[in-house]
């Protein structure tokens, strides 16, 4: 007895030891290609004092891009090429790039920058229309997928198997026995509820339904990765792309969270090819294939629109330098709707320069969250961005859960929250539009918000106990792992 426990001591000491080497190995990794310096410390530190803990959440969760997604992505991959080229060449008509290009104020710069960004050029010829609360997106996407007649493209992060997910299922399969080709994807992730008899009896009906994290893409055990985007595309000709997943919380129907404020848009016109690229990509990625789609489209309207998809497949961090440029380029206005506020270093300093400079720059939370540790990390931030101007307000009027930007005239709706894992770590989708009735119609929505909203002081954070305040900063120096 007493040898073997002598053993059992060697072979426990031996587990620590290769436990630490495979840590500081991992460190250096993180230090040697940290997304950011707050990321890059936590993940050393933890690697380096809890092994045992850390190792097995780095390789789930700590890898710094989607690599997969990258070489499949348009390099390399001549059916994706030619999809890309013909989206680009049948929006060619209704193209903003070359009188932006001709152009040489400062806005029409950060117009091209983002638009780099894109990868898809900005477009006129659309017609836009908000989409507020769970109610009016829903009629309108079931609407819709009830006239499809040739092909859906949709994806969730969240799919529920309740109420509102029959509901959406029951349309999808209306649609496939209709004969229209109804592709399905959704994020395994966010969408646990729906493995087995739910896909089933899609898969049974004809709709080609397909999880984004799967066993033969290679992607099931890359958990930090998550397919965020909220898309829905009819016949080629509407998107719908918002801040709305499925389930029986979006329309206020949960007891616990109550009513449920959050927003979609709708796109008409030749930027839904843009969309729908995006969606192709992605079903690529998780199928191996590229989805046979039609790539023609008409003008319907005069608004001027630009889909920005970003995500840890990107040559750069799409979404964190669209934030960047937007606050940058805010000469007026700049309100920002977000359920998480969690920005990095850089970000912070933007918004204290907006603020600065007399831009009217507010942020909009809710005071009431769905995650206790972001929201204890919003705390921390009061000290950073209050004194310089920004105001910070908390919506009081149910959760507020919609991504919504607004710079000046410009408008933006989509999937994106204000914090590090959409900046670089998910993938996101974002409708940017010029000026128009849309952008009236935001500015009336945000004000509306505000007025359910109260600002907070800089006192709410300091007259705070000492364990509270100690608390938030210890929540936002694990951001980065959230």
């Amino acid at each position: 007895m007493v040898f073997m426990s002598e053993n059992w001591v060697i072979f426990a000491w031996l587990g620590l030891v290769l436990a630490e080497l495979v840590g500081v190995f991992f460190a250096l990794d993180a230090i040697a290609n940290g997304r950011t310096a707050q990321g890059t410390v936590a993940w050393a530190l933890a690697l380096v004092f809890v092994p045992p803990i850390a190792v097995p959440l780095y390789f789930l969760i700590g890898a710094r891009r989607f690599d997969g997604y990258v070489r499949a992505r348009r390099r390399g991959k001549q059916t994706l090429d030619r999809v890309a080229t013909r989206a680009i060449e049948a929006m060619a008509p209704w193209t903003l790039a070359q009188q932006s290009a001709e152009s040489t104020d400062e806005r029409s710069g950060a117009r091209n920058a983002i638009q780099r960004l894109a990868r898809t050029d900005w477009t006129t010829g659309n017609r836009t229309q908000l989409l507020i609360d769970g109610e009016a997106t829903f009629a309108a996407i079931l609407a819709e997928l009830d006239k499809a007649t040739r092909d859906v493209c949709i994806q969730f992060y969240i799919v529920r198997a309740d109420e509102l997910g029959w509901r959406l299922h029951a349309a999808l399969v209306s649609a496939a026995r209709r004969g229209v080709v109804v592709r399905f994807l959704y994020d395994s992730l966010g969408s646990k509820e729906i493995t087995g008899g739910f896909v089933d009896e899609l898969h049974e009906a004809g709709v080609l339904a397909e999880a984004f994290h799967s066993r033969r893409n290679s992607t099931w055990f890359r958990l930090n990765f998550r397919n965020h985007r909220k898309i829905v595309i009819v016949d080629g000709r509407t998107a719908f792309i918002g801040g709305h997943n499925v389930g029986r919380e979006y329309l206020g129907l949960d007891p616990e969270m109550g009513a449920w404020r959050d927003t979609h848009i709708r796109v008409d016109g030749p930027a839904v090819l843009a969309a729908q690229l995006s969606f192709a990509e992605d079903w690529n990625s998780a199928t191996g294939s590229v989805p046979t789609l039609s790539w023609t489209c008409e003008s319907c309207g005069e608004d001027r629109v630009l889909i920005v998809p970003s995500g840890p497949g990107d040559q750069f961090e799409t979404c964190a330098l669209m934030f960047h440029q937007v606050i940058q380029c805010a000469r007026q206005r700049l309100w920002i709707a977000s359920p998480y506020f969690m920005p990095d270093e850089g970000i912070v300093l933007n918004l204290q320069l907006a603020a600065l400079r007399d831009v009217d720059t507010r942020i909009l939370i809710p005071d009431r969250s769905d995650n206790a540790l972001i929201s204890m990390s919003a705390y921390s931030y009061y000290e950073d961005v209050i004194p310089a101007g920004v105001r910070l307000c908390r919506y009081h009027a149910g959760f507020l859960h919609h991504k919504v930007f607004l710079c000046d005239e410009i408008a933006g709706i989509g999937t994106a929250n204000f914090d590090n894992r959409s900046f670089r770590i998910n993938f996101e989708i974002t409708v940017i539009v010029a000026g128009g009735p849309t952008a009236v119609h935001v500015q009336e929505m945000f004000t509306r918000d505000l007025e359910r909203s109260t600002q907070a002081t800089l006192a709410d954070f300091t007259r705070r106990s000492w364990w509270f305040r100690a608390l938030a900063r210890i929540c936002r120096l694990i951001s980065p792992l959230q």
